[in-house]
């Protein structure tokens, strides 16, 4: 056990093989199953039983490889992803005709906001819960709250009443999509981590599908209202149709994850509760399934210690609270790093919705819109839809490239949707409107898919729902704002994109100076 002592007296050696022989691996089998040896945080200060768990862990999820478990883990986890940005335009889409049959009483944005504080809520909630009780129960319960909730607010009776299950839409979807990277990270061998800027194509395509669905129902004359002067619920069912078939699709999907991927608790979080013998059981049964070697066993857990810094004495208490959010600021150097992730969410959690919520206005103020009718004004939404699909597609493969990483991913996709931004200011015909709208959707989601797929990535393991939902949590809280700020402010000004497109250069400069880079290098 000497290697162990000496990682636990601060020896910081790099020789990550000394993990596997302390524990009777050969390195040979680990550097030809993995590619990539060291852990993203192997070097800091932290429980050096965990870490030498962890190596195992991961040197196990290595030399079982990439399988059909995982193809499987990429779409039902896609799903959260896309249901997430399907209540964000669920809610923009119906809240005009809603407005309209309530006779316009009630605050405008009530619908937003509603949105945004329930993901702001399950963000939190969930994210804390996942690291208290586990991945797994938040993982199947979250996703069917937000489609109960989804059908349900189809039939509202009153405005308040739709932003209270709106909010609960929220609440699930919000929770839901810090699970998914989570979930997914913790069951990825190291050589395909780039799948997790992948998996936010899914993104792409809730935004295309929930287009669909509003073109289909909000458009028919039978079942609109044109204004708010007769316009009774028998009249103006096609938001209500909007929400029954999303909240169906959503409902779906949930019950798709508990009965086709039947999700066991992640190994790693197993780790930090010293379920040993369980991790150990999920691993084998995984590589029994798939026929694949699997050489990691409880003896070998055992012999590297007990895990002590993952949960407090008592796991459902204020104090274990206090010890997931102490952890993310363990060290200086993973404190910064906390902090800037933070940063970079607040930051795209402004800009984003900043943006689209001033765009329409000051391209109206322009006479971009003259001439475009219905029919253009979807097609060029479902354009603009499909279009953020591929970013992630692209930023997958650049995060890939040893040149540029996950941080130089960021960075690039931030600066070109600066320069987009900046180019905005010209538009001034419907042509150039959507042109510049799928440029920005395709770019934007560049940048931000590598956030959501960095974020869990440099996060600890025992600490990284928490993490992750504060960070969503940030990004909600600046959505709420912009909400309110879109109510009061000049929206006919070229000001408000000047300041995006000056958030977005802030973003990529934030991107260069985070501390981990997770490329070639394994998830603590």
């Amino acid at each position: 056990m000497a290697t162990i002592e000496e990682r636990a007296t601060g020896d910081r050696k790099e020789d990550s093989g000394l993990f596997e022989r302390n524990a009777g691996v050969s390195d040979d089998r680990a550097s030809e199953s993995t590619g990539h040896g060291e852990e993203i945080l192997a070097l800091q200060d932290l429980d050096p039983a965990l870490n030498a768990k962890m190596h195992l862990v991961n040197n196990a999820i290595d030399e079982i490889g990439w399988t059909n478990y995982h193809w499987k883990l990429f779409v039902l986890n896609g799903f959260g992803y896309a249901v997430d940005s399907l209540v964000l335009l669920l809610q923009s889409n119906i809240s005009g005709p809603a407005f309209k049959e309530f006779g316009q009483v009630g605050y405008v944005n009530a619908q937003t906001i509603a949105t945004y504080v329930g993901m702001l809520v399950g963000a939190l909630f969930w994210g804390m819960s996942a690291d208290i009780i586990g991945r797994r129960w938040a993982f199947n319960i979250s996703l069917f709250i937000s489609s109960v909730a989804t059908v349900v607010s189809g039939a509202a009776p009153s405005w308040a009443s739709l932003g209270f299950f709106t909010a609960m839409v929220g609440f699930g979807a919000g929770g839901n999509l810090i699970l998914d990277t989570t979930v997914f990270l913790e069951y990825l061998p190291s050589n395909k981590q780039w799948a997790l800027t992948f998996l936010a194509c899914w993104w792409g395509i809730g935004q295309a599908v929930t287009g669909f669905i509003c073109w289909g129902f909000l458009v028919p004359a039978q079942w609109n209202c044109e204004s708010v002067d007769n316009c009774p619920r028998s009249s103006n069912q096609g938001w209500r149709y909007v929400m029954y078939t999303s909240g169906a699709l959503v409902f779906a999907m949930s019950i798709a994850r508990v009965t086709v991927v039947r999700l066991q608790e992640t190994p790693k979080y197993r780790l930090g509760t010293g379920e040993d013998e369980e991790l150990v059981k999920t691993l084998h049964s995984i590589a029994k399934k798939y026929n694949r070697p699997c050489s990691i066993t409880v003896e070998k857990l055992e012999a590297c210690g007990t895990v002590k810094t993952a949960h407090s004495e008592s796991r459902y208490s204020f104090g274990e609270s206090l010890v997931h959010l102490s952890g993310l600021f363990s060290t200086t150097k993973i404190g910064i790093s906390t902090v800037l992730i933070w940063l970079s969410w607040t930051l795209i959690g402004l800009a984003y919705p900043l943006f689209y919520v001033f765009l329409s206005s000051y391209l109206a103020s322009r006479g971009a819109y003259n001439g475009v009718g219905t029919f253009e004004t979807w097609r060029n939404y479902t354009l603009t839809n499909i279009s953020g699909i591929f970013g992630p597609v692209l930023a997958a493969w650049m995060c890939n490239l040893k040149i540029l990483g996950r941080k130089y991913t960021m960075a690039i996709g931030a600066l070109i949707t600066m320069a987009f931004f900046f180019a905005y200011t010209v538009v001034s015909t419907p042509t150039q409107d959507v042109g510049f709208s799928c440029a920005i959707a395709f770019c934007i989601n560049i940048y931000y898919g590598t956030l959501y797929a960095y974020t869990p990535e440099v996060l600890p393991s025992a600490h990284r729902a928490t993490g992750n939902g504060i960070a969503v949590g940030c990004n909600r809280i600046m959505g709420i704002i912009s909400a309110v700020v879109s109510s009061t402010a000049d929206t006919g000004t070229v000001a408000p994109i000047y300041i995006c497109a000056a958030l977005f250069l802030a973003m990529a400069i934030v991107s260069v100076i985070f501390p981990f880079e997770p490329y070639g290098r394994r998830s603590s």
